[in-house]
């Protein structure tokens, strides 16, 4: 089991920045996969970006260049941060962690949701 908590999110202007970070608990962390996902009202859950237990990131192509994911497993902590903001980035963000029981098989955790505004 782990438990995830965010914080971070708030009101920034276009073209601003925010960082998110993520605590987590419950679990050895260092061996959670873990990612950030976003979800606008009314529209599908979808995937933002993740890091591996060996810190190997992949990102949705709108946030390429943009947003980069990092974890401190010393702090059980990641980390999102998120520049050149844009009011498409408005969303409610959500911490994930997945824990593999085996290669094929795994339990999916989900924090409560930090809201990102982005306007002028």
């Amino acid at each position: 089991q782990v438990q995830l908590v965010e914080s971070g999110g708030g009101l920034v202007q276009p073209g601003g920045s925010l960082r998110l970070s993520c605590a987590a608990s419950g679990s050895a962390f260092q061996d959670v996969a873990m990612g950030w996902y976003r979800q606008a009202p009314g529209k599908q859950r979808e995937f933002v970006a993740s890091i591996t237990s060996g810190h190997i990131t992949d990102y949705a192509d709108d946030v390429k260049g943009r947003f980069t994911i990092s974890r401190d497993n010393a702090k059980n902590t990641v980390f999102l941060q998120m520049n050149s903001l844009t009011p498409e980035d408005t969303n409610v963000y959500y911490c994930h962690g997945r824990i593999y029981v085996s290669p094929n098989s795994w339990n999916d955790h989900w924090g409560q949701g930090t809201q990102v505004t982005v306007s002028s």
